[in-house]
């Protein structure tokens, strides 16, 4: 027995008293249920599922060419389809000729039509473009295509960026400051634009018609055309530096978006250097790594040399030829396998692979692995080229 005694004082009762009835509460607020199954599903999770979906299923229903730039754009038709942030894209999953791969594009549709199910994508067929040649030869109306969710950082962020934004744009780097620029004449967003948009020549500036509506339509877009292998009234000539960008800048801060090609980026970012930049105003939009390591001065290795690519799948061991001239993941998809791949550029992340064995060569400007995952020992195959035999721990769909 205790010697302790115990007083409770009148509150103290009270919240036993209604603790107690706690329990015939619950049950009779559970009786007075319907009777129907738990599934376990919640509503945040179906939330989820419907913002970032892992596949999406489309159908074509309008293809027209787009004069001038060999290239065509495609209206893509779906129930439900995720909405997006104007500069986002879609890896979109192909099959052809026994190889299996995935290709991102950037949306250049108005995020507000996604609402109605629609997304919008211009594709240029680009030099050794193995798939942008493929999709324009072979897509037509009514065929089916499947996508992921929408991925990709090169949107604007109120919290980040200045209301006040230059973009800077190379041949089919255009679409995703048109997807902006159609959001801020829809009021999906809220900035002012203006587009630097760099051509060869006027014969091939893409989609000029849809830019040139859209300035009529909105005092808060501005589009100027630069030609490089012409002088035309009308036009800039020349590249963009910073003098350009400056002439056309606002007032006060900016900042700067590049979407393009990766010599542009290197010749731009150096002129935004000039112009005394931070390095949080001026982003880029993400592009795939070069299909050989040669053009990088640093690469170490003999592109003429093959190595043998092991992979544990599942318990399961397979060994696939791999090429020094090559990325990990076009080893892979050459050899049917569907490896998680979305931007093949380093940033998404989705090909994160555990390495086993072997030695590989990565090109700073696309390493953009975690700390972590470095010493780890993880790779992003889409950037990583082999200098040995390799063995990877692999997990596909």
């Amino acid at each position: 027995m205790s010697d302790y005694n115990f007083k409770v004082k009148i509150i103290g009762l009270l919240d036993m008293l209604a603790f107690k009835a706690i329990v015939p509460k619950r049950k009779a607020i559970l009786d007075a249920g319907p009777d129907k199954k738990i599934t376990g599903i919640y509503g945040a999770n179906l939330l989820a599922a419907k913002l970032h979906p892992k596949k999406q299923e489309m159908k074509i229903s309008e293809i027209t060419d787009i004069p001038g730039a060999d290239a065509k754009h495609y209206i893509l038709k779906g129930n439900e389809l995720a909405v997006f942030r104007a500069g986002q894209y879609i890896a979109v999953d192909l099959n052809i000729g026994g190889s299996v791969l995935s290709r991102a594009y950037t949306l250049c549709s108005d995020p507000l039509k996604a609402k109605e199910g629609v997304y919008e994508l211009a594709i240029k067929r680009t030099e050794d473009g193995f798939a942008s040649a493929w999709i324009l030869d072979n897509w037509k109306v009514g065929d089916t295509v499947t996508a992921s969710g929408p991925e990709g950082f090169c949107y604007y962020e109120s919290l980040r960026d200045e209301p006040r934004v230059i973009g800077v744009a190379g041949g089919s780097g255009i679409t995703p400051l048109l997807s902006m620029a159609r959001a801020i004449a829809s009021g999906a967003e809220d900035f002012d634009l203006t587009i630097l948009y760099g051509s060869r020549t006027e014969d091939s500036i893409m989609l000029k018609e849809e830019l040139d509506g859209l300035v009529a339509s909105s005092d808060r877009i501005k589009v100027i055309y630069i030609l490089s292998e012409e002088e035309k009234e009308g036009y800039e000539h020349g590249f963009i530096t910073a003098e350009l960008i400056k002439k056309y800048a606002p007032e006060g801060p900016y900042s700067v978006f590049m979407c393009g090609p990766d010599a542009m980026y290197s010749f731009v970012g150096k002129e935004c250097e000039k112009l005394g930049l931070d390095k949080k105003h001026v982003r880029k939009e993400a592009t795939p790594a070069p299909a050989s390591p040669a053009v990088f001065p640093d690469y170490p290795g003999n592109i003429e040399k093959e190595f043998t690519l092991t992979l544990k799948i599942y318990g399961e061991e397979l060994k696939v030829l791999m090429k020094a001239q090559e990325s990990v993941l076009t080893a892979l998809d050459r050899a049917g396998i569907k490896a998680n791949a979305h931007c093949r550029g380093g940033e998404c992340g989705f090909c994160r692979t555990k390495l086993l064995s072997g030695e590989y060569f990565i090109p700073a400007q696309f390493d953009k692995r975690r700390m972590a995952d470095d010493e780890g020992g993880y790779i992003h195959p889409c950037c990583t080229y082999p200098l040995s035999d390799m063995s990877l721990l692999l997990w596909h769909e």
